[in-house]
């Protein structure tokens, strides 16, 4: 158990560490993306890549996630044809999957009409190239993370995209390019393709150092029995990340899109603390419960539910106490963007005090419970955006998603213990002995 304890605990800390440097990179990126396009491009920008993400995510049709499902699984059962086939099925499924969303996007752009005459033609035309890469890299980072090879999984999308797009914005400014939207996702472009490059090789070399050559066995059936609503969770999840950006564009200006933008980028030092569990810790809720060893599993989720609410905490206070700096560097302007912030910040501590709820669900079986809350808490979100934000301006987006956050975090713990019968949130408090 205590190696066990161990192991969990140390690939956590490999993925936070990765994601901190990540989101100092991106930090750094989207200061210095400001900087140079001003604040009517960066919102453009912002908007641009809002898109990429929910429909990068989408994609992949659950299969990413599916991969620290299935491929452990398979494997512990001896299964190697099954593992191979998922393998090279939903690499070539979520390449097809995110062809075809780019395409319909852009027949979509080009039946409104009015957006390829504005200043979004240029940036979603590149975006559509951007989307495949972004997706492929997603199921890239699923397989890695279903193999335990935390680094392999997170350092190329995180940090050495994230590098590379900044290297490339100060390159192409250098050579001349102006510093608009369409150049910035140019290089969003040429960064995702050769961040993906380098981890597709890397990864291609590792499994084959393990899985021999064979035959294959497919079974869609059960894999998109369970990926599709997985599918449908992540696009919720995705798009309620980000349905405060979108219902900004909407309702107010490109300048105060990018104002509330630049909190939630500060805002992901918060969110990482639960991306890095879920990376670390996911995989083995699927072998211990395959395993059937309750014990284990128990022991699992207390100590990632304990760690994830302290280290939030911890993160959340920092992250405030340097907003005014980290704000500031945006330009003057955007320290007026602090109280949002904190709004952010305190959804985010508040969700995680209950637990790996949505975990359990898409590992263990009740994806498309999960999928169900997902969805449900998309509609709320966007809901209390289109209500709070006429009625109290920009920071209404910032209350609408902190309590969408937090009533999707509690459901999702309840929807847990309803199908497994597990407790996820942590006993403190006015929680007490909850399922009891």
């Amino acid at each position: 158990m205590t190696r066990l304890r161990g192991g969990a605990a140390g690939a956590a800390i490999h993925v936070f560490a990765i994601r901190i440097g990540a989101a100092g990179f991106a930090y750094v990126g989207q200061v210095l993306m400001a900087r140079l396009m001003g604040g009517t491009e960066y919102g453009i920008f912002a908007a641009i890549w809002v898109w990429i993400a929910i429909l990068g995510h989408s994609a992949t049709l659950g299969l990413s996630q599916g991969a620290c499902r299935f491929i452990p699984a398979d494997q512990a059962r001896g299964d190697l044809a099954a593992v191979r086939a998922y393998l090279i099925g939903g690499a070539t499924v979520t390449l097809a999957s995110a062809l075809a969303v780019a395409l319909g996007g852009l027949a979509l752009v080009w039946v409104e009409g009015s957006l390829l005459e504005g200043p979004y033609a240029a940036p979603l035309l590149v975006a559509a190239l951007v989307l495949p890469l972004f997706a492929l890299q997603d199921y890239c980072e699923g397989v890695a993370r279903g193999q335990n090879w935390a680094v392999l999984a997170i350092a190329p999308p995180y940090l050495l995209r994230q590098g590379l797009i900044m290297a490339a914005m100060l390159a192409a400014v250098g050579f001349g390019a102006p510093a608009e939207a369409r150049v910035a996702v140019l290089c969003t472009l040429v960064a995702t393709g050769i961040a993906v490059s380098i981890q597709a090789a890397l990864l291609l070399r590792r499994l084959q150092a393990i899985l021999p050559t064979g035959p294959r066995r497919y079974a869609w059936r059960r894999w998109l029995r369970a990926c599709l609503p997985i599918a449908g969770s992540d696009l919720a999840t995705s798009a309620a990340s980000f349905i405060d950006v979108v219902v900004l564009s909407l309702l107010v200006p490109p300048a105060t899109v990018g104002l509330y933008f630049a909190a939630t980028r500060i805002q992901q030092f918060v969110v990482f603390v639960h991306f890095a569990a879920t990376a670390a810790t996911a995989q083995r809720f699927t072998a211990a419960h395959a395993a059937g060893d309750r014990a284990r599993l128990a022991d699992l989720i207390a100590l990632q539910a304990r760690l994830t609410l302290a280290a939030t905490v911890v993160i959340g206070i920092a992250v405030l106490a340097a907003a005014p700096l980290l704000l500031g560097l945006f330009g003057p302007e955007f320290r007026d963007s602090l109280p949002l912030l904190a709004v952010l910040v305190a959804g985010s501590v508040a969700a995680s005090a209950f637990g790996p709820g949505e975990d359990l669900l898409n590992m263990l079986g009740g994806e498309r419970l999960a999928a169900g809350v997902a969805v449900g808490m998309l509609g709320l979100a966007g809901g209390l955006c289109f209500i709070l934000v006429p009625m109290l301006g920009v920071i209404g987006a910032a209350v609408a998603m902190a309590l969408a956050t937090v009533v999707r975090a509690a459901a999702m713990a309840w929807a847990a213990h309803a199908v497994h019968g597990l407790v996820t949130p942590v006993r403190i408090g006015l929680f007490g002995r909850w399922g009891r």
